[in-house]
């Protein structure tokens, strides 16, 4: 059953949950009001018997005892217009004597038989039995008083009154008042699954449209599909949430393919390059015409070069779509910053021996991966030393967690500076120097990742100012990095 419900559609199953959401409050409803009207009626009946209950003439009790006395009379006996009401005297054994005016006999039970004997006291008792042609009645028994006229009025012992009402009409009405309570509770139930299908119908109408638009993105992989979001329900949410999925996924996907493009264009120099020395020094063997030493020379160290720039290139691409990736968090670990700046400098002096490089550490610890943090800091160094002529100074300073870079180049114009951390982007007067124009890319996305910031500003008198801005303490945190809060 569970398994049927749960493979019917999503429509189907709001509109049978509202249908049975309503089945059941109509049916207490209705019970409810069922009982409510049945004890109303129950009471006008009792109202009835006890404004029937009077003591009864001794006279007439003695003509009745006397008929009892031979015989029980049956209903017809006293007249032909028998009354509405059932009213008999019931003797401490059990048995009736029924008045004449008496709609018929009812049916004796023990219950009464403890009344007449005195067992059980009180103003009466009701309940419900049946007269001698099995007829439904409401019964009134209670103790039997005389009326002895200018005498007053005595208690009869061993006797008790018993009046009753036929319950036919009283029954007649509940079980009219059942019908009608059963066809509006079906129609009601009926009414409130059509409506509720309908409900569903408009209320998952946008869940449509947006199925729709999944389906054809999932077809045509068209990612400008946007859905109208109108509101602040579920449903607009839910709208939003898609959109800024395909948005995001487009943008994914355009940088995907520019980064393919730029790639592609980047590695096709080198190749080239490569491509021609190597076909030249091929022909040269090919045909015996010995290329001169000086220019063979020149042309494996051209091919070494090329290679040199082409790992370069793979590396840095391999690099930037490793952090694009999202890996980086997964290897972070609390570092000394300052011990990875000074290892950087140590492979910066190595590169350009010419220049003077100060340093100025102060300790500070972050969160971060320790190889991408240092090919970060290393590649700001290698800009620092490329663009230094012979004989500078380069001044490196890590305070409070802020480390600079000031080098004393030809510094970067100010309609550039905008572009410095684009991928594959290089200034116009810097395109015939070696680099890809990836590195400072891999910088920002490295230091953004670890939380931080780097920006690069024109330094006071000449050159470049690198800053790069990392969040984390200046003493070295306790037990493992896992005990630290994120962004420590």
């Amino acid at each position: 059953m569970i398994k049927r419900y749960r493979s019917l559609p999503l429509r189907s199953r709001l509109a049978l949950l509202v249908a049975a959401a309503v089945a059941f409050a109509v049916a207490a409803v209705s019970m409810t009001c069922w009982f409510i009207v049945r004890g109303k009626l129950y009471d006008a009946v009792e109202d009835d018997l006890r404004a029937a209950n009077s003591p009864v003439r001794a006279s007439l009790l003695g003509e009745v005892l006397g008929d009892c006395s031979q015989s029980t009379p049956e209903q017809g006996d006293f007249g032909p217009q028998p009354s509405t009401y059932y009213m008999q005297v019931i003797k401490s054994d059990g048995t009736p004597c029924v008045f004449p005016y008496s709609a018929g006999k009812v049916n004796v039970v023990g219950a009464d038989k403890e009344v007449a004997k005195g067992t059980t006291r009180g103003m009466g008792m009701f309940r419900n039995g049946t007269d001698s042609d099995g007829n439904d009645v409401r019964v009134l028994i209670l103790p039997l008083i005389a009326d002895n006229g200018p005498g007053g009025q005595s208690l009869v012992d061993n006797h008790a009154l018993l009046v009753a009402l036929p319950l036919q009409d009283t029954e007649k009405t509940l079980n009219d008042l059942a019908l009608v309570l059963l066809l509006v509770s079906g129609i009601g139930v009926v009414g409130a699954g059509a409506a509720g299908l309908a409900v569903a119908r408009a209320g998952l109408r946008p869940v449509d449209t947006l199925t729709e638009a999944v389906e054809h993105v999932a077809r045509t992989e068209d990612l400008t599909v946007r859905i109208p979001a109108e509101g602040d329900d579920e449903i607009a949410r839910l709208s939003r949430s898609f959109n800024s999925m395909t948005s995001a996924l487009a943008s994914s996907r355009d940088l995907q393919q520019q980064l393919i493009a730029d790639a592609g264009h980047e590695l096709r120099t080198p190749l080239t390059s490569l491509r021609t020395n190597i076909e030249l020094l091929v022909r040269s063997e090919e045909t015996g015409r010995a290329i001169p030493p000086e220019h063979r020379k020149a042309l494996l160290a051209s091919v070494t070069a090329q290679m040199s720039e082409l790992a370069a290139l793979i590396g840095d691409l391999q690099e930037l779509s490793r952090s694009d990736s999202g890996q980086q968090g997964d290897k972070a670990e609390v570092v000394a910053l300052h011990d990875i700046a000074d290892e950087a400098l140590r492979r910066a002096r190595l590169r350009g021996p010419e220049l003077t490089i100060t340093a100025d550490l102060k300790p500070w610890y972050v969160r971060s991966e320790p190889a991408a943090l240092e090919r970060a800091i290393v590649n700001i160094l290698d800009n620092a030393v490329k663009f230094s002529p012979e004989g500078a100074t380069i001044d490196v300073v890590l305070d409070g967690g802020e480390l600079t870079v000031r080098d004393r180049g030809p510094g970067i114009p100010a309609d550039e500076l905008p572009h410095v951390f684009d991928r594959f982007w290089r200034s116009p007067s810097a395109r015939a120097l070696p680099g890809s124009g990836l590195g400072l890319s891999i910088v920002a996305r490295t230091v953004q990742q670890s939380g931080g910031e780097v920006t690069l500003s024109p330094a006071e008198g000449g050159g470049t100012v690198a800053t790069m801005r990392l969040p984390g303490a200046a003493t070295a945190p306790p037990a493992t990095a896992e005990a630290l809060p994120t962004g420590y």
